[in-house]
């Protein structure tokens, strides 16, 4: 049985959706239609519906009335026209204003560690800066699939839920440069450490901070360069400067390599914060003002006229590596070695000692009391600048991502750190660069390529982990920077490897090989020996000794031959140690026994140093060829008296005291000196020949021959 049907509309008289679009008045098309089909049951009839003329009555009886839609041109009533007027009022920029609002925030739609998946996204651009959650944490754009962008969050993100906002900041994670960069230490973001303990009263990090890099408050002395008003600048252009502590006292104000235009106004001499305007420009009817602090995207390199070549030694102040294996300023070193190796110290010791004007350290995934370390020698280690001692803190900028910090913030914070490098490099510095190590960053690059799906290369490590190594220390080198004056800079990469149980075949350390010029390789059976530098001098290498001869030839004519003889000698003895361990020390001549005896003095007494002693953490380039032309002067007499006939044995015996003086130079302080310690350390030479002359004379005693 059908009960209750209600009556339909036939097809004729049923209205169309065509029909209400296009009627004026729909209140007209809602009426009652006029012919009825009804499919009544016989057993249960039902009343007649009433007729009705007028459109009021319509709207009383049947249900079914059509409401019209609420912007739809019809006939002005009062609730229409209310609506309606409030939609035209509406200006068109507010709308587009709401619209880009909508746009620029997307929302979590999955999460995996520090990787996070955004939907929402459309319009983003890679490797932008968003702010992801509530607390706004810091995170950056990898990969974009059509409306879901993918987000490497530098932050922990424990907590963030589906569904939490991702806001875009249309611009990429960039870096202030200006001053205030010395003696400040930065995490993986560059956001000052001592001012977030000092804001948050905390030995931890809050998540989502966002503190400055650089001091708002703080006010520093200004003084204009050469421009003036109406000048035209371009990018990288000098217009002032600032004296920002003792050692550096000439911290140049850059305009940023993009900008250029005519100048309008430019700030007199005083005192400004880094944030006030000082100058104004105008191109193409635009004005454009700045301040001492610019920012620039850590991914990009800064621009430079032109490349140079580089001539002149990084010195390190260690004898093995200044000596043998020497690096350039604005070259690339790798120092991969197993753990206790001495990578950390050889990094210290080169951010101490060395020529280079500006130092940026950056640990990156390294353990927290190797920063504290850093925090706490460099402030009492001095440099003697124009006769005053000054701490080499002041020169030193630190970058700190240790361990225990997010994963995905170690390779902001190599970017980072090459960036502050290189806007000193702009400035006509000669910066040096350590990352500590270069395997941790690698290391998480292998933890975000694996969440994302990657195909896994070799030990899991991503297939481009030798291109993103490669766009780092290309950044190194020499340079014509941007602008005027004409300014030379360098920025040297010192990175540091840690392969696993100290296998030179990792992955990371051929990859790094195959770009950087220098290799200082570390061997654990040295530092099992206590033998520090443990540099293996077999395995270790220099493309640069050929680039620095010149240096020397004018600097210090007979160190290339020193060198090159000191090569030869510990090679050659290598070979003779494999025969000693076959047939034995006494089957050798007196002339490979010389060369044995000599090779051990110099392992043990020139390339060994003690980076803990006041007279031998540092030996500067004149010491060094000092004890160089001493120990082989020695070599070439000891193998002079041999080949008159003379023993060894008896030659040794009588030359015990040379011998003790070879091995003190090494106590003798440099801060005496060089023409006080040069003085010393000659007399050994003319002990030398006498000591060889009195042997061939047959007049050879114990003491007579090697008295002073």
């Amino acid at each position: 049985m059908q009960l209750g049907l209600r009556p339909r509309l036939s097809r004729l008289s049923r209205p169309s959706l065509l029909d209400l679009v296009r009627c004026e008045n729909i209140t007209k098309i809602s009426q009652r239609p006029a012919n009825l089909e009804t499919d009544l049951p016989l057993e249960v009839p039902l009343p007649e519906s009433p007729v009705k003329d007028t459109p009021e009555e319509v709207h009383e009886e049947i249900s079914f009335v059509v409401s019209p839609p609420p912007l739809l041109p019809t006939e002005k009533t009062s609730d229409s026209e209310g609506e309606d007027s409030i939609a035209k009022k509406m200006p068109p920029k507010q709308q587009k204003k709401q619209d880009d609002g909508d746009e620029q925030a997307g929302s979590v739609f999955s999460i995996s560690g520090p990787v996070i998946v955004a939907a929402n996204m459309i319009g983003c651009a890679m490797y932008e800066l968003v702010r992801v959650g509530h607390d706004n944490l810091v995170g950056e754009v990898i990969r974009i699939e059509a409306d879901k962008a993918t987000i490497q969050v530098y932050e922990e993100t424990a907590g963030v839920t589906v569904g939490d906002p991702v806001v875009r900041t249309g611009k990429p994670l960039s870096v202030e440069l200006g001053p205030g960069l010395m003696e400040t230490i930065y995490d993986g973001i560059q956001r000052p450490l001592k001012s977030i303990a000092d804001a948050a009263e905390s030995i931890y990090i809050p998540r989502g901070i966002n503190i400055p890099a650089l001091d708002r408050k703080k006010k520093w002395d200004f003084t204009p360069g050469k421009y003036k008003v109406g000048d035209h600048i371009t990018g990288g252009d000098v217009f002032g400067s600032v004296v920002e502590n003792s050692l550096l006292n000439d911290h140049k104000i850059l305009l940023p390599p993009r900008a250029k235009g005519t100048i309008t106004r430019l700030a007199d001499k005083g005192s400004y914060t880094v944030d006030e305007k000082i100058l104004e420009l105008e191109f193409n009817g635009t004005k454009t003002e700045y301040s001492m602090m610019h920012q620039w995207p850590v991914r990009v390199p800064r621009p430079s006229s032109e490349k140079l070549s580089s001539d002149r030694p990084l010195i390190v102040g260690q004898r093995v590596l200044d000596a043998l294996f020497p690096s350039v300023q604005g070259g690339t070193v790798c120092i991969p070695g197993a753990f206790g190796c001495g990578k950390t110290v050889i990094s210290q010791s080169l951010s101490k000692f060395s020529n280079s004007d500006i130092i940026v350290y950056v640990g990156c995934g390294e353990r927290g009391n190797e920063m504290a370390e850093v925090l706490m020698d460099f402030p009492e280690l001095t440099i003697n600048v124009n006769g005053k001692e000054e701490p080499i803190m002041k020169r030193t900028t630190l970058i700190a991502n240790t361990s225990n910090m997010p994963v995905a913030a170690r390779e902001a914070s190599i970017y980072t750190g090459i960036t502050v490098a290189e806007y000193f490099r702009d400035q006509g510095k000669d910066v040096a660069m350590m990352a500590d190590s270069s395997s941790r960053w690698a290391e998480a690059l292998r933890e975000i390529s694996g969440r994302l799906g990657e195909m896994p290369a070799d030990q899991g490590f991503p297939a481009y982990l030798g291109a993103k190594l490669a766009s780092f220390y290309e950044r190194a080198g020499r340079v014509t920077a941007l602008g005027s004056p004409e300014r030379h800079g360098s920025v040297s990469i010192v990175g540091a490897v840690s392969p696993p149980g100290g296998d030179f075949s990792d992955p990371v350390t051929t990859s790094t090989l195959n770009i950087v010029q220098v290799f200082w390789g570390l061997d654990k059976k040295l530092a099992q020996r206590k033998h520090f530098p443990s540099i293996n001098t077999g395995l270790s290498y220099s493309k640069y000794t050929t680039a620095l001869d010149k240096y020397y030839v004018e600097n210090n004519p007979e160190f290339p031959r020193l060198r090159d003889r000191i090569k030869e000698l510990l090679t050659t003895s290598e070979d003779l140690d494999q025969v000693v361990q076959l047939v034995g020390k006494s089957a050798l001549g007196d002339g490979d026994k010389i060369t044995l005896d000599v090779a051990t003095l110099l392992k043990e007494d020139f390339l060994q140093q003690n980076g803990y002693s006041d007279y031998d953490q540092f030996c500067p380039l004149w010491k060094t060829e000092w004890m160089m032309k001493n120990m082989m002067a020695f070599h070439d007499e000891a193998q002079k008296a041999v080949s008159q006939g003379h023993a060894w044995p008896k030659i040794r015996e009588n030359t015990s005291e040379i011998q003790t003086e070879l091995r003190s130079m090494k106590f003798e302080l440099p801060s005496d000196g060089e023409e006080a310690v040069s003085k010393k350390v000659s007399l050994t030479i003319s002990s030398n020949r006498q000591c060889a002359r009195q042997q061939a004379n047959k007049m050879c005693s114990t003491r007579s021959c090697c008295r002073r």
